[in-house]
C-alpha cells in the first residue's frame, strides 16, 4: 500500500516559523468547505460544519485507503477563512458579526464523484445537520504572508499585527480573506501549546 505525508509534501504551505513573517506562492489545490456566520465559539453552525468536514474527510481517507487506489494518507487539518462586511467589527473582535469559511483540503487525486460517494456514505452512518451544505472546490490562494502563532486564538492579535506591518513594509497590500490553519488538536493540547499558521494574501 502506497502511503503519504501530505504536510510533509507540502510543508511550505502547513508549516511556519513562530519567529519570521515569510512570502509563500500557494498553488491550486482541491478543498472541502462550508460557508457560516457568526461567534465560533458559540455558534452551532460552526460546530457542526466542523463536524461535517471532519467526518466527509475521513470517509475519504478510508474509501481510498480499502478502494482500487490503496492509497493511505492523513487527513489535512482543520482551516478557516474569515472576515465582516464591516471590517471593524472584525478588528474589534465583535464576533457575533463573523463570516466564516471553514475547508479542508484534500489530495489531488479526490474528486467530485468520490466526494458524492462519501457523502452518501456518510450520510447513512450519521445525522449530520451541515453535511449537505459541504462543497468540494479547487481553490488557488496564490502569494500570501504566513507565520506561526503559538497560544491560545485569544492572543493572536499582536500575530495578525505583525503579519499587517511585514506586508505594508514590503511594499505590498492585503488582498482577500484572512486565513487561519490549525496544527493542534485543541481537545488534547494545552491553549499556550496551540499552533496556528496566520496567513493573508497580497498583492
Amino acid at each position: 500500500m502506497k502511503k503519504l505525508d501530505l504536510k510533509k509534501d507540502l510543508r511550505s504551505f502547513y508549516k511556519a516559523s513562530a519567529k519570521e513573517v515569510v512570502l509563500v506562492e500557494v498553488p491550486q489545490m482541491n478543498f472541502l468547505m462550508i460557508d457560516g456566520a457568526g461567534d465560533p465559539n458559540t455558534s452551532a453552525d460552526y460546530r457542526d460544519a466542523v463536524e461535517a468536514l471532519f467526518s466527509l474527510s475521513y470517509a475519504l481517507k478510508f474509501m481510498i485507503k480499502k478502494g482500487a487506489m490503496a492509497i493511505d494518507y492523513g487527513v489535512m487539518p482543520l482551516e478557516g477563512l474569515w472576515w465582516a462586511d464591516d471590517m471593524t467589527d472584525f478588528t474589534n473582535g465583535n464576533k457575533d458579526h463573523w463570516q466564516w469559511t471553514a475547508m479542508m483540503m484534500q489530495p489531488e487525486f479526490i474528486t467530485p464523484d468520490l466526494v458524492a460517494e462519501a457523502r452518501a456514505q456518510t450520510e447513512k452512518k450519521k445525522n449530520l445537520p451541515a453535511l449537505p451544505k459541504v462543497r468540494f472546490e479547487t481553490w488557488r490562494e496564490g502569494r500570501v504572508a504566513q507565520t506561526l502563532h503559538i497560544g491560545p486564538f485569544s492572543e493572536e492579535a499582536p500575530t495578525i499585527e505583525r503579519v499587517h506591518r511585514f506586508i505594508e513594509e514590503s511594499g505590498l497590500e492585503r488582498a482577500g480573506k484572512h486565513h487561519e490553519i490549525y496544527l493542534s488538536d485543541i481537545r488534547r493540547a494545552a491553549p499556550e501549546k496551540w499552533q496556528t499558521i496566520i496567513r493573508q494574501p497580497v498583492r
